[in-house]
């Protein structure tokens, strides 16, 4: 698989959800290591932004584990009715946020430079509209904000949005 493509799938891991008596089958960990594994083979160096991306995927791969069995010992409540799983549920949020912030910024600046203007410049607002989103998402889970269903619907086809361009751009051959 390209590495772009593991992204993209790590990202349908990390975002999707598919429930089974409460316990999501896609498991987030599992989409970070994808994700780390694609960067990993599309790094040059440390100082390049695949290189930068990597530990805030990496991060969000522990992260999420975190978030993962803190959820399976608080099973008798949500995640985020204890004060551990609220903060947990914070830093794997935000952290998720970040993470797809740097990939895909790293992504835009190795196809920009080789002429592919329009992929990069749809990456750069859909970036933009999944972490704006997210962001304003979080603000109404905490009760900040009352937005209703829309928030949830516009950031669920900014990431589907999202991933679909990034399968897209795995075929580029400067992307393999």
């Amino acid at each position: 698989m390209r590495p772009v493509a593991r992204i993209a799938t790590g990202f349908v891991f990390v975002f999707g959800a598919f429930r089974f008596n409460g316990f999501d089958l896609l498991f987030d960990p599992f989409g970070w290591g994808l994700c780390v594994s694609g960067l990993f083979r599309l790094e040059r160096s440390a100082d390049d932004p695949f290189g930068r991306a990597r530990p805030a995927a990496v991060a969000m791969a522990c992260t999420s584990l975190v978030a993962t069995i803190v959820s399976v010992a608080d099973s008798s409540r949500t995640l985020s009715s204890s004060s551990l799983g609220e903060v947990v549920g914070i830093a794997n949020a935000a952290g998720a946020l970040i993470a797809v912030w740097l990939i895909t910024d790293a992504i835009i600046r190795q196809i920009r430079p080789r002429g592919a203007i329009s992929p990069a410049a749809l990456l750069d607002v859909l970036r933009w509209a999944v972490v704006g989103l997210g962001v304003l998402g979080a603000l109404v889970q905490h009760g900040y904000a009352d937005l209703g269903l829309f928030v949830l619907v516009a950031w669920f086809a900014a990431i589907v949005a999202l991933i679909v361009v990034l399968y897209r751009s795995a075929r580029l051959p400067y992307l393999s």
